[in-house]
């Protein structure tokens, strides 16, 4: 009814027809709304339930885009009829807000931990260990230096 209220209006002031400003409305299609609401009996998504409560769904849901509805309009008119259970996802509003903000809020405190905790960890790792010796130790005798390369020399 109120779509073609503003169509008719639409028409007056842009100057074309009432039915060429109903066309070019946003319109609502069933599969669109099917992917988005539940079966409140099964409470499964509409679009694999099988039982009579969303046939009756699927036939409300086909009215109201016969009638001219866009999607927001029918899922206002679903949650009046069967309650906000038929909504396949929260409103992002109040408490159910929660449900959206949480998975981001947990992300940004585990790098905020990350960033803070892994250099006092390095930190930390890097004075429990002893220092490693800048030289390898003292030069050989001659007796040594000789005898190594005899032992070298069987290899050739």
């Amino acid at each position: 009814m109120r779509l073609r209220l503003v169509a008719g209006l639409l028409a007056a002031v842009v100057g074309i027809s009432p039915a060429a400003a109903v066309a070019a409305a946003p319109r609502a299609s069933l599969t669109d709304v099917e992917n988005d609401v539940m079966c409140v009996t099964c409470h499964e998504p509409l679009v694999e339930a099988q039982s009579p409560q969303a046939t009756e769904e699927r036939d409300y849901i086909r009215g109201l885009i016969a009638q001219g509805y866009d999607k927001q309009q029918i899922e206002r008119s679903l949650v009046t009829q069967y309650g906000p259970a038929v909504l396949g996802k929260p409103p992002a509003s109040g408490f159910d807000l929660t449900v959206y903000m949480l998975p981001a809020g947990v992300v940004v405190l585990a790098l905020a931990t990350t960033a803070i905790v892994l250099p006092r960890w390095r930190r930390a790792t890097r004075a429990a260990q002893p220092p490693r010796p800048l030289a390898a130790g003292p030069g050989l005798s001659a007796a040594e230096a000789r005898r190594l390369d005899e032992e070298l020399s069987h290899f050739d």
